[in-house]
């Protein structure tokens, strides 16, 4: 009885196994009847089919997939060529026409096609367009163009394009490499020409600086002077009018003053005959001989 019960079990379970499937949110799932198509849109969860080979299970991946498309050469409307390196955004909405249309569902395959309606679109644009425009103009309306044509071929297929996205144009190395240099020289050129420019205004500005530096140097000698006189003047007059009012005092204030300069030092030796004027204020405090 219980080897029976064991075997119902295991058949029961076997029947579980190969009838039932799980389909997860992030995939769809197309159940197949004799290698042909019998039913799409399962909800996720648990799901009931009929044991191989009358039913079998191909499961796709339902999220947003990213295809990172390999730089290509393409020419603008002026024969230039750039590289343009770019990525697209799809996924799956139409299980059967993406089952059919990529050979049983393979991702690879639909990448390639992607990436060939891609490329060719690019190059159509391109070929519209000057390089001044695909690089500072017009490379959003570029991308929104691209996914809207896209999408309409892509629809046929069961896949809907959501974005394409242009991350770099450039030129080809040896193209970049002249531009590169033309720039570097260009901007050498207007380097060396505002450093002249600068030098020029640095010079005019010294010799500016110069010219006042020495007028003001002049004008406060001039007023110096002025001034110098101006005080020898006032000093003349005082020492004048000293004089007028005490002649005897003056004179001796002066003679006493020569003395004391004469003889600053102990060392200080002056040949001058006794009598001279000189001494007469150290024969008499009044300076007249006794």
């Amino acid at each position: 009885m219980n080897k029976v019960v064991g075997i119902v079990v295991a058949l029961v379970l076997i029947i579980v196994y190969t009838c039932t499937f799980f389909v997860d949110e992030r995939e769809k799932a197309i159940l197949l009847a004799f290698g042909k198509i019998d039913k799409v849109g399962y909800e996720s969860g648990i799901q009931f089919k009929l044991p191989f080979p009358f039913n079998e299970v191909r499961k796709l991946d339902g999220r947003i997939l990213t295809i990172d498309q390999r730089p290509v050469r393409i020419q603008t409307k002026e024969k230039k060529y750039m590289v343009v390196d770019s990525f697209v955004k799809w996924r799956i909405i139409d299980e059967a026409k993406y089952f059919i249309a990529t050979s049983g569902g393979n991702e690879q395959r639909a990448a390639s096609l992607i990436s060939k309606m891609a490329d060719d679109g690019l190059r159509n644009e391109f070929a519209k367009r000057t390089v001044n425009e695909v690089i500072s103009q017009d490379r959003t309306q570029i991308m929104s163009v691209l996914t809207s044509n896209i999408d309409e071929k892509a629809v046929s297929m069961g896949i809907s394009i959501i974005d394409v996205r242009i991350k770099r144009v450039d030129f080809p190395d040896k193209i970049s490499q002249n531009v590169y240099e033309r720039m570097r020289t260009e901007r050498e050129r207007l380097a060396r020409e505002h450093r002249s420019k600068g030098e020029e205004a640095a010079t005019r500005i010294r010799a500016d600086a110069d010219a006042q530096s020495q007028i003001l140097v002049a004008e406060a000698y001039r007023d110096a002077q002025i001034i110098r006189g101006e005080g020898d003047a006032l000093s003349t007059q005082i020492y004048a009018k000293a004089y007028n009012r005490d002649r005897d005092f003056y004179r001796f204030y002066r003679s006493m003053d020569a003395y004391k300069k004469t003889f600053i030092s102990k060392s200080d030796v002056m040949l001058i005959d006794p009598g001279s004027e000189f001494f007469k204020y150290f024969k008499s405090s009044n300076g007249k001989s006794k």
